[in-house]
């Protein structure tokens, strides 16, 4: 935990805003208990946000840079379609931890705000897009290709939320082989 004498970056709030909104949606994120968290004054926030709106956008740009593009640049390199498939699905399932907070599906509780709305659409796009062009790559027509990233994350997405929800999910090995055996062609 940071002391006074340490000094946090505007991108250490961020991140800290990302904690809390994945625990409680937008509404979880306010100065003070995120201040009481770092241990750290009120004056910390201030040196680089003039105010909440401002650390809610910042966190929002975070999470879309470290979940979107960014975080995909390694598996995007992968040139065998079926290996990028299964590295992707693998790390996504086997990072779901059961009862974990999820930052994304937090979010969904506060989809009607606009800067909620452009963070997640960045993110789901540039998973559909990686998705969309591994299909194509393993010989899917671009519209079926299409079809099978949607659903393929729509299953990621609901494996999230169940693991959020169910304690008696299956170990996320498990998880794993079974996404990789479902949304690999065949």
């Amino acid at each position: 935990m940071p002391t006074e004498s340490t000094r946090l970056s505007a991108r250490d709030w961020a991140r800290a805003a990302m904690q809390a909104i994945a625990s409680g949606g937008l509404a979880a994120v306010a100065v003070e208990p995120l201040a009481r968290t770092l241990g750290v004054t009120k004056g910390s926030f201030y040196a680089h946000y003039r105010n909440r709106d401002e650390l809610i956008t910042a966190a929002l740009d975070e999470w879309a840079r470290s979940h979107g593009e960014a975080a995909l640049t390694a598996y995007a390199a992968i040139d065998d379609p079926a290996r990028r498939l299964r590295e992707l699905l693998a790390v996504v399932v086997q990072s779901v931890q059961p009862l974990a907070p999820s930052v994304h599906l937090s979010l969904l509780g506060d989809r009607n705000d606009p800067r909620v709305r452009a963070a997640v659409e960045r993110v789901n796009r540039a998973r559909l897009d990686l998705l969309a062009r591994t299909y194509r790559e393993l010989g899917l027509s671009p519209e079926r290709a299409v079809s099978r990233a949607r659903v393929a994350y729509a299953a990621i997405l609901g494996l999230l939320h169940l693991a959020q929800t169910d304690p008696d999910a299956p170990s996320s090995a498990a998880l794993a082989d079974e996404a990789t055996a479902v949304f690999l062609p065949s």
